[in-house]
Parts: C-alpha cells; sequence; structure tokens
C-alpha cells in the first residue's frame, strides 16, 4: 500500500463523483479534468514522472469508477502508460488505451490487422497492444475506426490498420489480464454502489404498511448480495497484492472468474430488489447494472477464465493446488 492512497482515493471519489453528476457529458468535455489529475502515471515510478503508485492502488481508483459509473477510461490509460514504460517506450502523447483482442501481422515495423473491442480506440491518441511476443503502440489517426459500444453505450471501437507504421518492443506483459484486473475492480465498485443503492431503496420503499426491507425475503436478497460483494473486493485486493510481489497470473485469473459470478448475481438481485422502478431509464440504477453485464464479458468472459484456471489447477497434479496456493499467498 503506498503511503498517499488515503489522498489518492479522496481525490478520485471527488473527482469522479463531479463527473458523475452529468453522465449526458461529452468524452472531450470530460476527460480533460481527469487527465489533469494524472491517473494516467498511477503505476510510474517518481523517476519516471509518475505518482509511484501499486497495483493496490489502481484497484482502489478502478474501483470508485466503477462505483460512479465513470465513463472514461482511467485504468486503461494508467495501464498502457506502465505497459509502455516496462518495455522501455517513450510516454505516449494525449490518450493511450489498451486493446484486448488482436487479429493481424507484423512486418517490416508495420502492422496490418484489426484491435477489437478497444474502450475508447477512437477518442484515444494511441492504443497499446500485445501480439507474438512484443508490445505495440499505433497511432489511431492511421486506423480506419469502427464504431462499437457497450451494453451502456460507451465506445468499444474495432480499429483497422493497414501497413501502419507501428513501435514495437519485446514484452512479457499478459495485457489481457491485466485488462481483466481493472474490470474486476470496476465490478467490486458497480457491486457496492448497486449494494447501497439497494439498502436505502428497500428501508425507504413501504408495502403492506412497513418497509420492504422488513421482509425477510427482501432481508435475504440483500444478505447474499453483500456477500457477492465482499468476496469481488477480497479477491481483487489479492490479486493486486499478488501483482505487486510480482506474479499475478493465478490470482489475475480467479479474480475475474469470481467478479464474472458476481456481476450477473448482483445485478439481478438489485434489480429484484428494486423491482420495476429499477429497470427505467429515469432511474440510476441501469447505469451500474448495465456495465455490470459489459464488464462481465470484457477482458474474458465466464468461460474463458474457468479454462484457464482450470488448466493451470490441473496442471499443478492431484496434490499441488494447496501447497501453490500456501506459496503465494506467503509471497504476497
Amino acid at each position: 500500500m503506498s503511503e498517499s492512497r488515503t489522498l489518492l482515493t479522496d481525490t478520485a471519489d471527488r473527482l469522479f463523483a463531479d463527473v458523475a453528476a452529468n453522465p449526458d457529458a461529452a468524452f472531450a468535455e470530460v476527460w480533460p479534468a481527469i487527465a489533469e489529475a494524472g491517473f494516467e502515471s498511477l503505476l510510474l515510478s517518481e523517476e519516471q514522472g509518475g505518482f509511484g503508485g501499486d497495483w493496490g492502488d489502481l484497484f482502489a481508483v478502478a474501483r470508485l469508477a466503477g462505483a460512479h459509473a465513470l465513463a472514461a477510461p482511467v485504468g486503461e490509460a494508467a495501464v498502457a502508460a506502465w505497459a509502455l514504460a516496462q518495455a522501455g517506450l517513450a510516454p505516449s502523447e494525449g490518450l493511450a488505451t489498451i486493446a484486448p483482442v488482436v487479429d493481424g501481422r507484423l512486418a517490416d515495423g508495420r502492422f496490418t490487422g484489426s484491435l477489437r473491442g478497444t474502450p475508447w480506440g477512437g477518442a484515444a491518441e494511441t492504443v497499446v497492444a500485445t501480439h507474438a511476443g512484443s508490445l505495440l503502440r499505433l497511432r489511431t489517426a492511421d486506423a480506419h475506426v469502427q464504431a462499437g459500444h457497450s451494453p451502456v453505450g460507451e465506445p468499444r471501437d474495432i480499429l483497422i490498420f493497414e501497413a501502419a507504421a507501428v513501435e514495437a518492443a519485446p514484452c512479457d506483459i499478459d495485457l489481457f489480464a491485466c485488462g481483466a484486473f481493472l474490470r474486476t475492480a470496476q465490478i467490486a465498485g458497480a457491486l457496492d454502489a448497486a449494494l447501497e443503492a439497494s439498502i436505502v431503496y428497500a428501508n425507504e420503499r413501504v408495502q403492506f404498511g412497513k418497509p420492504i426491507s422488513k421482509f425477510q425475503t427482501v432481508q435475504q436478497s440483500l444478505a447474499v448480495f453483500a456477500i457477492e460483494a465482499a468476496a469481488v473486493n477480497s479477491a481483487g485486493q489479492a490479486a493486486a497484492r499478488a501483482a505487486d510481489a510480482g506474479d499475478a497470473g493465478f490470482e489475475f485469473a480467479a479474480a475475474k472468474l469470481r467478479s464474472n459470478t458476481a456481476a450477473g448475481q448482483g445485478a439481478a438481485l438489485a434489480h429484484q430488489v428494486h423491482g420495476a422502478i429499477g429497470f427505467t431509464h429515469e432511474y440510476p440504477l441501469h447505469r451500474l447494472t448495465r456495465r455490470l453485464a459489459g464488464w462481465r464479458s470484457e477482458f474474458g468472459g465466464d468461460r474463458f477464465w474457468a479454462q484457464r484456471l482450470g488448466a493451470r489447477v490441473a496442471g499443478l497434479g492431484p496434490e499441488g493446488l494447496w501447497p501453490e496456493l500456501a506459496r503465494r499467498s506467503d509471497a504476497a
């Protein structure tokens, strides 16, 4: 944990709340204030001109972004800047984001192919991706952009390149897993916010002469909801500690798989408690639950992470899981 996390989270909480208060604001109006706060340099050392934060700090900031349903790639920008620094490439000018899916070929310093599902790809100056053991940085000005959107309407663009100039450096970063970690953090924040909204609504909504929070079925739903939210927060924080220790492949996989399950169940429980009003556009619950639906599938859905985690566990042998878990816990 960095010494300045409290200051960091206080700043992020206030800023994200201000931005979220105007959900219809254009991205071009929103991003400058976020960029000025310097969150993209969160994982860079002070020598690199950054905040000197750790993965626990990134989890805390991305979690707040999820809790406020922030429509901006704060975590993606931070991971992109960190990946470039790890690969020895210079910092990007302007907004940099990350691409989850890369399909193409790299030859003679040129890239031909596509980057799919890229968060705010069309709005970014550059996109960072991994391909064939290299970290790539491409200029979006060199791409043909096909606009795509998440369930809540945020950009998830396809960028198509034809023999585009590219900066490349050898790299063993699992950028896809880093993106999964970001979604875990955002899911944790959105679940906490949806749970809080559900508790408030259950205490205020009166049915048959008493608040619905007094009914056992509603209490049971809220108790299960709280368990799901707590599990994601715990899994995400454990993954952050593992990343700070240097090896988080196992924890990133486990955290994203657990958060995917909780996202689906938490969204369902939130709407069950709220009833019909939760499905209206005027009521803000959908800003959280539609994001939960999208984040569940982004950077790996349930099947992807179950298969990766299952293969890892099977490779340990019939008696290898517990010693491995104990070893990793001691290392973190």
